[in-house]
């Protein structure tokens, strides 16, 4: 009976241990990188959003504006060539790239993201500053600010690139 008992335990385990693996997978939390599974964000995950409207205000919103706005002028660079911070909010582009390709560049900075070491950007790479969940935290919080015509314009992007339904 104990030994029954044992394997039945150890059964329940692994089918919550599977379980909880799938439902981490198919919401895209982990944080891959580089072809294999990469975060999908999440605008209607309250709680996600909101520890990401923290980290944002804490890390972004200096060079991003408080409001997602930008620096002024965004769209000229600087005079050392570096391109100023774009706006997060829909009058930037930030909505017209694909989640994996956002979160390299929060994460590994744009000239490693987009492997092209003579890009210039003022934006700091934040991997070791910010975790993968906090990263994905933030640009849920950045896409929950969006119109719902222009999140809606981001999930086919999405899908097109990662060739879901």
């Amino acid at each position: 009976m104990r030994k029954a008992l044992l394997i039945w335990s150890a059964l329940v385990a692994f089918l919550v241990a599977l379980s909880l693996g799938f439902i981490a997978w198919t919401n895209g939390a982990g944080g891959w990188l580089g072809g294999e599974h990469t975060p999908l964000l999440r605008p209607a995950d309250v709680s996600l959003v909101e520890l990401g409207g923290s980290v944002y205000r804490e890390q972004c919103a200096s060079c991003h504006g408080a409001a997602l706005q930008g620096e002024p002028d965004w769209q000229t660079p600087n005079s050392d060539g570096t391109l100023k911070a774009p706006p997060h909010d829909e009058s930037g582009h930030t909505w017209r790239h694909a989640d994996d390709l956002l979160f390299r560049i929060t994460k590994l900075g744009t000239s490693r993201a987009i492997n092209d070491p003579d890009y210039l950007s003022n934006m700091p790479a934040f991997e070791g500053v910010l975790s993968d969940d906090e990263i994905v935290a933030v640009l849920s919080f950045i896409k929950a600010q969006w119109p719902p015509e222009i999140q809606t314009a981001h999930d086919d992007l999405n899908a097109r690139v990662t060739n879901q339904p």
